[in-house]
């Protein structure tokens, strides 16, 4: 199968725009800032750095440090006037926004509406919303969900994210808005981060190099939606690629659950490990099944088949390894080894 990074741009022609990614200098948004500058348009990043990692950053970007609900962030997309807003900067930890729903909402939703505000006075017309698939649907009726599922979220990071669609929808309607969200599965891959951002493989991989046993919560067999970070890029130059005029809703995913046993188990297999996972307690509430049908994106955005998770696991496996060979590569080099 062709690697998703191997595959041609849908807008390799098309003349360079202004495209300002919020969160850029994140997981996700790094790697979606690097496709846009790949493909020839000027990006601008904006990210407070609270998570992400100035190194994350392309180096041909401009990266302006602010936080998304400052004045100052506001008064740069008036300054840009990007073609494409590009909405990924979040406060994404689901257990965080059960901790502290009202810092959760600020990030969210104030720093996301103080944007659109500043988009629609200066004529911005196109925007991206990094959504979720994870959390939105919440309890499941079918597996996998497609994108007209009811949406009942169980936490204030889903609730959040469904309040920010309404407020596009909202924008649409009364603005002429064209934008298009995208409901993430769970998304994985390099440049994950272990701490800031919670992602499980990541912490399973440093985990695994580290030779520290890993802990599974619950029995391991609650399932997710594991999605490779390249098929997140490939849907956003895509749905930037659609002919403008609309509000959109797409799922990206891959419609496959996978239990956390099993993920653990791949992951140990990259890596050449035989090193046991122990069982803890349950996570209270936890959701114990999720994944998305991403059908509907496959075809309108012309996506095809996404990066198998072996292939996907390993590839994320082998940056892991050899950012540690390097990490520990420096820690001799001044030690004097």
């Amino acid at each position: 199968m062709t690697a998703p990074e191997d595959r041609p741009s849908a807008r390799s022609s098309s003349p360079p725009r202004t495209v300002l990614v919020t969160g850029g200098a994140g997981f996700i948004g790094s790697h979606v800032a690097d496709a846009f500058v790949a493909a020839g348009d000027r990006v601008a990043v904006l990210d407070d750095l609270s998570s992400g990692r100035r190194e994350n950053v392309p180096a041909a970007a401009e990266l302006h440090e602010l936080d998304v609900r400052s004045a100052a962030a506001a008064h740069l997309v008036g300054e840009l006037r990007p073609d494409l807003l590009v909405l990924l900067a979040a406060q994404m930890d689901v257990r965080r926004s059960v901790a502290d729903p009202c810092f959760d909402a600020d990030v969210n939703l104030v720093g996301m509406l103080s944007l659109l505000q500043a988009a629609q006075k200066t004529g911005v017309r196109r925007v991206l919303f990094a959504s979720t698939g994870g959390a939105i649907y919440g309890d499941q009726e079918v597996y996998p969900a497609p994108e007209e599922h009811p949406l009942r979220p169980l936490s204030p990071y889903g609730v959040s994210k469904l309040a920010g669609e309404r407020y596009l929808y909202y924008f649409h309607r009364q603005f002429g808005l064209d934008a298009t969200c995208l409901r993430y599965a769970n998304v994985y891959g390099e440049r994950q981060n272990p701490h800031g951002e919670a992602g499980v493989v990541a912490i399973f991989l440093e985990r695994l190099l580290a030779g520290t046993p890993v802990t599974i919560h619950g029995d391991g067999l609650q399932t997710r939606d594991y999605l490779h970070v390249s098929d997140v890029v490939r849907a956003n130059l895509a749905a930037a690629a659609q002919e403008p005029g609309g509000f959109r809703v797409y799922n990206v995913g891959t419609g496959v659950e996978t239990s956390v046993v099993e993920l653990y188990r791949l992951l140990a297999a990259a890596l050449g490990s035989d090193l046991e996972a122990v069982h803890g307690p349950a996570k209270p509430g936890e959701q114990r099944r999720s994944s998305v049908d991403a059908r509907r994106a496959r075809c309108e955005l012309e996506l095809g088949e996404p990066l198998s998770l072996a292939q996907g696991l390993q590839r994320t496996a082998d940056w892991f390894a050899e950012r540690r060979r390097q990490r520990d590569a420096e820690t001799v080099g001044r030690t004097g080894g």
